[in-house]
């Protein structure tokens, strides 16, 4: 199945999101509502899991070359915490399964079982579906805007030789570099620090984890794996 392309030209990382201003709340939050406060009156959230396993799922990385602060999990809507759950696929145990529709990543497991991990994905316009694969790996990856965003956002002109790992960076701590047919997609799975933007479609293609989730994924996912994008 071929990958229907976001209108992105060859560059490191992805394209950005809405226009806006050149910060990372910019690049991934785009118009999205916020989540904040769905389902989290009491001690456990809808779901069954308590805010303290929820809020020690997701805390602090401080280990990491820029400490992860924790997630805000009240930002969060808990369908989107990560989960193992019943899942019935005909792909090969490790394989990942993207559901932009509903705004999830699935990992395959074993015995009928995915770990299950809420997402952000592509925006009206730039979403796309096929079979890709993890090419490579990188751990808090330069960022460079490609040609068509500098056009959009001149103020992105100032990385246009790539912007350093970081916080701050787009592509986060973690990131999943899409290929199809031995030629980099310029789609990527990503990690997010923006809990806001998770159950939303703000990308121009790309996905996002919470930085946590994606960290977990990556670590599970060797280059070459199988990817999966579903029709939205």
């Amino acid at each position: 199945m071929i990958i229907r392309t976001a209108n992105a030209e060859a560059g490191e990382g992805r394209d950005g999101v809405a226009p806006g201003l050149l910060h990372r709340r910019s690049f991934l939050f785009g118009s999205a509502a916020c989540l904040g406060g769905l389902g989290l009156a009491g001690c456990a959230t809808s779901d069954g899991m308590s805010l303290a396993e929820a809020s020690a799922l997701y805390g602090p990385v401080p280990t990491e070359k820029f400490p992860i602060p924790a997630v805000d999990v009240s930002k969060v809507n808990p369908k989107y915490y990560r989960r193992t759950v019943q899942y019935t696929s005909t792909e090969a145990p490790g394989t990942i399964i993207v559901d932009p529709a509903n705004y999830y990543v699935y990992r395959i497991e074993e015995g009928g079982r995915a770990t299950r991990y809420g997402a952000n994905v592509g925006r009206d316009g730039f979403r796309w579906s096929g079979n890709a694969y993890v090419g490579r790996k990188s751990e808090w990856a330069t960022w460079t805007p490609p040609k068509e965003m500098i056009k959009r956002q001149p103020e992105a002109a100032k990385y246009a030789r790539g912007m350093p790992g970081g916080l701050d960076n787009p592509l986060g701590a973690r990131t999943l570099h899409l290929y199809q047919n031995g030629a980099y997609t310029l789609y990527t799975i990503y990690a997010s620090s923006d809990p806001e933007s998770i159950g939303s479609g703000i990308t121009s293609g790309c996905v996002g984890l919470l930085s946590q989730d994606m960290i977990h994924l990556y670590e599970r996912t060797p280059v070459k794996t199988k990817v999966v994008v579903l029709s939205a």
